[in-house]
């Protein structure tokens, strides 16, 4: 190849990925700045055939009034995503399964699919703490983290690949990045500036919804306890224990005041 050949192909390259970074720099509702370089389609269609799968090949609870208490809380939250984020895309539907497992887990996938782990159900003691878990996961959903992780981890090249410039690349990879291990269902944790993030769009979520923010703490509270030495799967590579509580408590007297506004919830 000719070095003005390969020069030519270095420059379009760089526009590329220079057009590419400017178009996928913008803020998620909470106001910080983030690059997410992958079409909402493919996130949502990646999501979708993730729990898709998730589901033909995990056993489900779908017997008692779990499922129905469950739902209950997640449309509670998701009844408020207009008022307290206007600016947040969120889809059009919501979907949950809970899932019969004993470890305490939740996880979003692209698309509005959320997943709950029957063990969660006894760590989260009431419906107040389950919907700060189900805020926590909708928050994810709403600020894009999957799609700003899957442009982290996969690097520009091939978020590029990706959305079809060049080619497919491998779909564990893709697995990966949409917080997904090697065997569907063990979830994988995001970065601590994705989950404090989380955390307190969530707390708005909850309060809003008519849940008394002060039982997210008691959650957090819950799971160190469930983790002993090692924090359960959920908390693992999250922020510490203490340093979570902290930033919660910290911005509770802003949630109590959006609490105090709120219709109480009913989810029994």
């Amino acid at each position: 190849m000719s070095r003005s050949l390969r020069l030519r192909r270095l420059t379009l390259g760089a526009l590329l990925i220079g057009a590419a970074l400017l178009a996928g720099c913008e803020r998620t509702p909470a106001g910080r700045l983030q690059l997410a370089l992958v079409p909402e389609s493919i996130m949502t269609d990646m999501g979708t055939q993730a729990f898709a799968d998730m589901r033909q090949q995990r056993p489900l609870v779908q017997h008692g009034t779990t499922p129905a208490r469950v739902r209950c809380v997640l449309d509670r939250i998701t009844d408020q995503v207009a008022a307290v984020y206007p600016e947040a895309r969120a889809p059009a539907e919501w979907q949950i399964a809970v899932f019969d497992d004993a470890s305490p887990n939740a996880f979003a996938l692209p698309g509005g699919h959320v997943g709950v782990h029957s063990g969660l159900l006894n760590v989260a003691s009431n419906n107040a703490q389950l919907a700060a878990v189900l805020g926590h996961e909708v928050a994810h959903m709403l600020a894009d983290h999957g799609n700003e992780r899957m442009t982290q981890k996969l690097g520009v090249n091939a978020v590029l690949l990706l959305i079809g410039l060049f080619a497919d690349i491998d779909s564990a990879m893709v697995f990966q990045a949409l917080g997904i291990g090697a065997e569907l269902g063990i979830t994988l944790p995001f970065s601590r500036a994705h989950e404090r993030e989380a955390d307190l769009m969530g707390l708005e979520l909850m309060a809003a919804a008519g849940f008394d923010p002060a039982e997210s703490v008691a959650l957090w509270r819950n799971m160190a306890r469930a983790g002993g030495d090692q924090p359960p799967e959920f908390l693992s590579t999250h922020p510490a224990h203490d340093n979570r509580i902290e930033s919660l408590q910290a911005h509770l007297p802003a949630a109590n005041r959006r609490f105090a506004d709120a219709a109480i919830a009913d989810c029994q």
